[in-house]
């Protein structure tokens, strides 16, 4: 079973970029799928993308993300990445990572404001 933790959120203008990290420890990390999920205030967490274990499958919510984030991996590195690009104020949320089912980080916040 892996670990998770997250990084790279923080305060960041309207337009700008971020790029999340999450560091898997244990064992296992190059055999899961591994997805993003984001929570907005008072909601639920929801999904943002996923990625198969050997990198080579992506799948984005829909259109108000793709295009501006991309999910990545490094196996050799045991880390998942997501690229966030023009962030929008309605991007503000607590980002988690999730490797397979039901194993999650902690989170990490993005708040885009001016």
């Amino acid at each position: 079973q892996v670990q998770l933790v997250e990084s790279g959120g923080g305060l960041v203008l309207p337009g700008g970029s971020l790029r999340l990290s999450c560091v898997a420890s244990g064992s296992g990390f190059s055999s899961y799928g591994m997805s993003w999920y984001r929570q907005f205030p008072g909601k639920e967490r929801e999904f943002v993308a996923e990625i198969s274990a050997s990198g080579r499958t992506t799948h984005y919510v829909d259109s108000s993300v793709k295009g501006r984030f991309t999910i990545s991996r490094d196996n050799a590195k045991t880390t998942l990445y997501l690229q966030m690009n023009s962030l929008k104020s309605e991007d503000t949320a607590v980002y988690y990572c999730k490797a397979g089912p039901n194993t999650w980080g902690q989170g990490t916040q993005v708040t885009v404001s001016s």
